[in-house]
């Protein structure tokens, strides 16, 4: 009787460790995912006669910051390249925001001639655009080039957005207090620009790649508030965090099998922590309203905060390299 009393006890009590272990994971998990989540735009800003327009805004984070700012009221112009993924996601935002003020404008940022196309039409049809938000984005695809030649990533996150802004400057400076928010990246704290191979024709890797146009937006934000000092248009650069997105499709045409398979379980094991895109979208809808903010610019942010990027990312002398040879690439010098 004595033994099968004490294997009981012990039986009970492993019982008793595994829940309290099972617990611990659990707090752990969920401490996690709330830790990863993030920080929300608290901001009751309206925006009612305001104009935003987003760059890939059919999917992912661009499409929750457009349902954010439709609505508060503004009209919001998507500009996506496939129209038919836009249109969908026009009715899905015009539904959830309760706003019918939502167009949708074509614009494929790999093509130059579609980025003049879609500001020549901004300028022409537009009273005003009180908010660009330069959110699209490809990452890490395979050694690609744009319609004019320019290495993918590098020509999609960073000269399409540069040659877009910079064609409609001139009516965010009429629209003034006006705002042009960059979507970057942690990523930039381990890029380079590489100022002699631009393209990485020499040595392409698709993370290399990815991270040099995360650091372009930084730089360019830097410098193009420095050009819009005084002028009432104010410029923001943000990480939005680890979210699931679309943005990593295009890892298994990029990668090696060994690289492929490592790539795709660390996925599988951090998607369920990894930020929702509507979580994802806090700190670009932050940068985009808050109003304690208005009178600032040329910052990063993360977590709807300031933070201090990577060293390379504050070299005046890089973003003003940066800038004259985007000019030239693109055809503004």
């Amino acid at each position: 009787m004595a033994d099968l009393i004490a294997q009981l006890k012990q039986t009970a009590e492993q019982h008793v460790t595994g829940l309290t272990v099972i617990a611990i994971v659990g707090v752990g998990f969920i401490a996690l995912r709330r830790w990863m989540a993030g920080c929300v735009c608290r901001s009751k800003a309206r925006l009612d006669g305001k104009t935003v327009l987003i760059t890939g805004a059919n999917t992912g984070i661009g499409k929750e910051t457009a349902v954010d700012l439709a609505s508060r009221g503004a009209r919001v112009i998507l500009a996506c390249r496939d129209m038919g993924r836009g249109r969908r996601a026009a009715e899905e935002i015009r539904k959830r925001s309760g706003n019918g003020n939502v167009l949708l404008k074509q614009l494929d940022l790999a093509s130059l001639e579609s980025v003049r196309r879609l500001a020549t039409d901004v300028l022409a049809t537009e009273e005003r655009l009180d908010i660009l938000i330069n959110n699209a984005g490809i990452m890490m695809c395979p050694k690609w080039q744009t319609e004019d030649g320019f290495e993918m990533q590098f020509g999609v996150n960073h000269l399409g957005h540069f040659l877009l802004t910079n064609r409609l400057l001139p009516i965010l400076k009429k629209s003034t207090p006006s705002r042009v928010v960059n979507v970057s990246s942690l990523a930039h704290e381990r890029g380079k620009i590489h100022f002699d191979d631009i393209n990485l024709d020499k040595d392409y890797e698709p993370m290399r790649s990815y991270q040099q146009s995360k650091l372009a937006n930084v730089l360019f934000s830097l410098e193009l508030a420095k050009r819009l000092r005084g002028s009432g248009v104010t410029v923001y650069s943000l990480h939005p965090g680890a979210i699931r997105t679309e943005l990593s499709r295009y890892l298994s045409e990029s990668l090696g099998p060994i690289r492929r398979l490592v790539w795709g379980f660390l996925f599988r094991l951090f998607w369920p922590i990894l930020k929702s895109p509507t979580q994802g979208a806090q700190t670009t809808i932050y940068c985009a309203v808050e109003e304690s903010i208005a009178n600032t610019s040329g910052l990063y942010y993360s977590d709807c905060a300031p933070k201090q990027p990577a060293p390379q990312a504050c070299d005046d002398e890089a973003a003003k390299r940066l800038w004259d040879l985007s000019s030239s690439m693109v055809g503004l010098a």
